[in-house]
Formats: structure tokens, sequence, C-alpha cells
């Protein structure tokens, strides 16, 4: 007797969404729905990925507002999002034991090693199948890139385009079972939140964009350094441009619009904007290093710094850098304002970054995931280059190594900042709150909260530290062969936005994210 075959209930268009969760601008959502066949949305929630050490519960509690508001958006066009939990293959192949899968659709994902891996997997499932695998170009990384002279262009062409309108209608899925979206408290997502989450969903993305347009980024250039300022006029939109509730295709349009509508009156409010806009770019600029090598996750872009600090890892350095326990203060509000509320402006990441890095002298595989699942905003391509670069292990950029205490007296001259978040210094007086250590026994002594008690005195001697950071990193520089692995990396990942001059050193030939 044979095998029983079960019927197929209906063909379907399967639309995969991940770091994409809107309509608008949406060109997989728009071509399936345009083949006038049922589309079937789709949302994996992967229980690998959430026990990753990158991975966070403030993450999925701002992409649970987004999925809510999505599903409501495609229930209105009338097919409700689906969520499924499990590996996204298992999840593929129970849907095509009930309907046939004409076809995937979906972004392409500049994602880290995890997410590569799956993707591959999805890959093989599809061909396997013989099921079609559209996938689409995201934002404004290309993938398959021939050389890095072109992503310029490309970008600035995909950039050009009009923005997607929405599906009005989608025809529905029959007999399909939404399924239930989990909620913040699943032990899915790993450790309770400590700590505020930003609201994620379409709204609150255009919410904030109108709010930054009209108002909030006229002081976007003066303020954005200091992180008491850049939590007001920053645009906040980094989670939104994340996870996909805006493309960055709006974002820079929107932009645009405003700008023109400004006179010559706005001259500081244009300025901001600008600045801004070459930071959508630079965005863009760094997701394609990842895509370029998807490794970047695990190893240094110059092969010459593997090795360097891992020897030196100190697990009780790390442990206070992580609680905001380092004795800087500075550097210990910044931390703790991030685990706090899950954001920090750049040059604060930056700091935390270098200070980790040079002054701890630690690895950036050890302390980046610490920073990933603090950041609501946590995108891979941004985010390892970045640790990298700060790190001073590209071998093309200029090693920058921040001064606490001057970043301390720069960006929070009256110790505002400080006394927020570190409220055991609360009763210092403010010629001593950034370097409470230079206190006289006696003064320290007469205080509440006497340092070395309830605050601790800094891990290392700032000077010495950079300047053994320094040493160790000339010292790196100066091996046989450096300079020939670093004009390998450049021509592979280096910017091109500027002539490169002719003697110049490798790690002058790019500019940087820092205002």
């Amino acid at each position: 007797m044979g095998m029983m075959v079960t019927k197929k209930q209906s063909s379907v268009h399967l639309v995969w969404f991940k770091r994409d969760l809107r309509l608008p601008d949406h060109k997989p959502l728009l071509a399936a729905a345009r083949t006038g066949l049922p589309v079937l949305p789709l949302y994996v929630v992967e229980p690998d990925y959430w026990a990753q050490p990158f991975a966070s519960r403030r993450q999925w509690a701002f992409i649970q507002d987004c999925l809510h508001e999505l599903r409501d958006h495609t229930a209105r066009c009338g097919q409700p999002l689906c969520i499924r939990t499990g590996s996204v293959t298992d999840v593929l192949s129970k849907i095509a034991e009930r309907y046939e899968i004409l076809a995937v659709h979906a972004h392409q994902e500049t994602g880290n090693s995890w997410t590569y891996a799956r993707d591959r997997q999805v890959a093989d499932w599809c061909r396997s199948r013989h099921i079609p695998l559209c996938d689409y170009p995201f934002n404004g990384v290309v993938r398959g890139l021939s050389s890095r002279d072109k992503w310029s262009a490309v970008r600035a062409r995909r950039m050009a385009y009009d923005v997607l309108s929405p599906p009005t209608t989608l025809s529905p899925v029959q007999g399909l079972d939404p399924g239930l979206i989990p909620p913040k408290s699943d032990p899915l997502f790993g450790a309770a939140l400590t700590g505020d989450v930003q609201p994620g969903g379409r709204k609150a993305a255009t919410d904030l964009l109108r709010s930054f347009l009209t108002s909030r980024a006229r002081s976007y250039q003066h303020g954005m350094s200091a992180p008491h300022s850049a939590s007001k006029v920053c645009s906040r939109l980094s989670p939104h441009i994340s996870f996909g509730t805006l493309s960055v295709r709006e974002v820079e349009k929107a932009v645009a619009e405003r700008r023109a509508q400004l006179g010559p009156q706005d001259q500081m409010f244009k300025r901001s904007l600008s600045s801004f806009s070459s930071r959508l770019v630079w965005r863009c600029h760094f997701m394609q290093k990842l895509e370029d090598q998807p490794d970047l996750d695990r190893v240094c872009m110059h092969r010459g710094f593997e090795g360097l600090r891992e020897p030196f890892h100190n697990s009780e350095f790390l442990k206070a850098w992580c609680q905001g326990e380092t004795g800087y203060p500075f550097v210990d509000a910044c931390m703790r304002s991030l685990n706090q509320t899950g954001w920090l402006n750049f040059r604060m990441r930056a700091m935390l970054v270098s200070f980790a890095a040079y002054h701890l002298w630690l690895d950036w595989r050890q302390f980046g995931p610490h920073l990933a699942r603090q950041f609501t905003d946590y995108e891979p391509g941004i985010h390892y280059s970045q640790l990298q670069m700060q790190s001073g292990v590209t071998g093309i950029n200029t090693l920058r190594i921040y001064n606490p205490v001057k970043q301390s007296y720069d960006q929070d001259p009256e110790g505002k900042f400080i006394r927020k978040w570190v409220p055991e210094l609360a009763d210092i007086s403010p010629q001593w709150l950034h370097e409470p250590w230079k206190m006289s026994t006696d003064l320290n002594h007469h205080l509440a909260s006497p340092l070395g008690k309830h605050y601790p005195f800094p891990l290392v001697i700032n000077e010495t530290a950079m300047k053994q950071a320094r040493a160790r990193m000339r010292d790196a520089r100066n091996v046989d062969g450096f300079a020939d692995i670093a004009r390998q990396v450049y021509a592979r990942l280096g910017s091109r936005n500027r002539p490169v001059r002719q003697h110049a050193k490798p790690e002058d030939r790019q500019l940087s994210l820092l205002p």
C-alpha cells in the first residue's frame, strides 16, 4: 500500500520578515502581493538566536512592540502576520506540509556569523525543494560587490529611488493560524530585564522622525557629543533603523525634504541635518564591511593583532567595566546610563570601547557581547566594525585612545551627568568630581561615602595605561609585513570618501564617525 500524500490547502508566496518590520518601502512584500496569490507574511522567533551572547530581552521587548503593530497593519490588508517559534527551516518545513510554497521572499540580511549560517541553511532548504528564494537588496548594503570603489555610487542610486508604497491588499491564506507573539516576560529571552526599553513600532518611529526634523535636530551638531544633551538632540532612530520600522531611504528622503524647506536664517539647522545625513552614509559604509567579510564578529580585520590582548585578559577588570565600577566617574556614568536605558551617544560608546581596549587592555571579543546585549539598537554591521575600529585592530584607522578624564571635563563640565548616574559621589565638591582620587586622605575621610568604601579607586592609572597601550600598539604595527596586510584590508574594506595621499600611513586613510 502506497504512502498517503496530504493534499496542499493552497499555494502561497511566503514573505519572511527579519530586520524589516514595516509595510512601506518593503520590496519583498510588495513583490509577493503583486502576484495576486495568497501571501503568507512570517516572522520566526528563533530560540537558538536568543540563547546567543549578543541577544537580550531588551531587544526582544522592542521587537515585540514592532510585531504587534506589524500584525495589525498586515491584518488590515487582509492577512495577519504569522508568528512561529523554532528554527526557520523547521518552521518552513511544517508550513510546506500544508501549503505549496511558490517562493520565499526576503530582504538580504547583513548579520553576524549566527544569522549568516542560518541564512545559508534556509537557502539550502529552498534549493533542495526547488523553491525560489527571492532575496532583495537592503538599505545601502551591496551583496556580491566586486570592488569597494563601486559601493558609493550603487548606494547613491538606491537612495535616489522612490520610497515604495505599501500594498493595500494581501490575498489571505485560508486556514492559517496566525500564532501567538511571545510575551516580553517569556523565559526564552534570557535574563530578566533591568532598566528601560525604548518603545518599538512604526508609529513610535515616525513620531521620533517628525520631532527630530521639526525641532530637535536644530541643536544636533553641537549637542550630540555630550551624553546629557545627546539624549535629547539625537534622532534616537537607531533601533528603528536597525529593526526596520523605517528604511534608511525613507529617513534620507525625509531629511532632504526638510532641509529644502529651511531658509537662509536656518543655517545651523541645515548644517545639523547635513551632519546627520552623513552619518546615515557612514552607517551603510560600516555595515558593508561585515557584508564583505562575514567573519568580522570573530576575527580582527588585520590578522597581525590576533593574540595581542588575549594573554592579558583580566576577568575582574571586565566585570568592573560592565557594572560601571572602574573608578573613573565619567566612564562609569556612561556605562550605568547605557545599562539602564539601552542607549548612549556615539562618542561615549567609542570612549567605553577605548577604555576597555586600551586602559584595561581587554580584547573586543570579550567585552563586545555585553555592549551588544545592552544596546537596544544592536546592529551587527555597526557593532563589530566599531568594536574593531575603536580597539585599533583594523590596521587602516588612526589610533584613537580616549582620555576619560579629558572627556569628563569636556562633555560633563558641571558634573550633572556624573551625579545622576554615580550617586555615590553626590557630596563630592565640583573640584574633585572628575578626579576624586586626587582628594587628600583627610578630605576623603570626611565624606559621607568615602572613596574606596562605596565607590572604588581607579582600576588603573590613566596616564600610565595610555602610555603602555600606545607602546604596545606601536610595537604591533612595527612587525614586518604589517603594512602589506593593511593595504589588503584597505582595498577590501576601506572608505573611498576622500583621496588617499600618496605617502599616507594606512591607518590615516579612512574617515571615522567621530564628530
